[in-house]
């Protein structure tokens, strides 16, 4: 499909599509996933509050929160699960490494112990 768009398109084009692709070095999402058990729900609602901005400020979105957990094989431990599409994973590294989240997350200490995991998607 690409190599027929191609063929009809001049030098220029391929070479603007070209640098597109390059720059892009063919980056797909990633996912970010917290499952989190919260003890303090004030408090929790602040970092949420805090927090949810402050992922999009990195390209992050809602991909599911709040959904019901369907059990295909083994077990879920009914703790909730939010998770977020980023871009890729540097912006996830540059999320979670950010010296402007440090004040964020202690918003969350002692209202919530979380889970947190990342991965790239295909």
């Amino acid at each position: 499909m690409i190599r027929f768009r191609l063929r009809h398109r001049s030098a220029r084009e391929v070479g603007a599509l070209y640098n597109i692709f390059r720059e892009r070095e063919w980056v797909m999402s990633a996912y970010f996933i917290v499952q989190a058990i919260i003890t303090d729900q004030p408090q929790y609602q602040k970092y949420r509050e805090a927090v949810v901005p402050f992922i999009a400020s990195f390209g992050g979105k809602f991909a599911a929160r709040g959904a019901k957990v369907e059990v295909f094989e083994g077990e879920h431990d009914t703790r909730s699960v939010v998770m977020f599409e980023f871009p890729d994973m540097k912006a996830i590294h540059a999320f979670w490494n950010s010296a402007d989240y440090v004040p964020i997350k202690k918003l969350r200490e002692g209202a919530a112990t979380i889970n947190v995991w990342a991965f790239p998607g295909v």
